[in-house]
């Protein structure tokens, strides 16, 4: 019972950083995108100190200095240290990905009469997601993983639900062995996840380049 408790909470956690960064990521983008100096100093700053920080670092330095004195538990704190990684590494990715997007297409949206939302989500999203998918991916697999630190804060995931075991029992092996394998489990069922889905964005990728090579073809044969 300790046990699957811990997974669910792993689990929680790992959902709710994901939600929540992937919203912190967008919207700090979002905000950024018009290049204002100063919010993208700030942007910059916060991005290199979570980054460049241990994650366990982090989460000591929300869990017992900044929320020390507050009501929030471990749980929530652990929630919010990963949103910020997760959330630095939404806002790198989406940078990185739009960036690689050629601007003539979304002038080419704008010459047609698509406003800059509708080019956003139409062309330049599309787009930057399947460059930054592969990327997206691995950082989702390495919070999983990650998530285990949390047992530093006094949250008892499945890591710390094999120490507590472990403690009782006196089989620490075998108890770790299981938590090993659980997340080995999780991660490989991502990376099948991964692998398929990005079958699926090559496969539409290829059948919308075949559409727009008939589209140009027909014209000519009808000629």
């Amino acid at each position: 019972k300790l046990f699957a408790q811990g997974v669910l909470t792993t689990l929680l956690i790992t959902l709710l950083s994901i939600l929540f960064g992937t919203a912190l990521g967008f919207g700090v983008y979002m905000l950024c995108r018009n290049g204002n100096p100063a919010a993208n100093l700030i942007t910059r700053f916060f991005v290199w100190l979570v980054q460049g920080m241990p994650v366990v670092v982090l989460l000591m330095i929300l869990y017992y200095i900044i929320f020390a004195k507050s009501s929030i538990d471990g749980t929530a704190v652990a929630v919010i240290g990963f949103t910020l990684v997760f959330g630095a590494a939404v806002y790198g990715m989406l940078c990185s990905g739009v960036g690689a997007v050629p601007k003539g297409q979304t002038e080419a949206a704008y010459m047609v009469g698509l406003s800059f939302p509708q080019a956003l989500c139409r062309i330049v999203l599309p787009q930057a997601f399947k460059i930054a998918f592969p990327s997206l991916f691995n950082n989702l697999i390495s919070l999983l993983k990650d998530t285990s630190l949390a047992s530093s804060i006094t949250v008892v995931e499945l890591f710390t639900s094999a120490q507590q075991i472990a403690a009782r029992t006196y089989e620490p092996f075998a108890l770790y062995c299981e938590a090993a394998l659980i997340y080995l489990i999780f991660s490989t069922l991502l990376t099948w996840l991964q692998s398929y889905l990005e079958g699926k964005l090559v496969w539409k990728s290829r059948a919308a380049g075949d559409a727009a090579a008939q589209g140009r073809i027909k014209p000519i044969m009808g000629l």
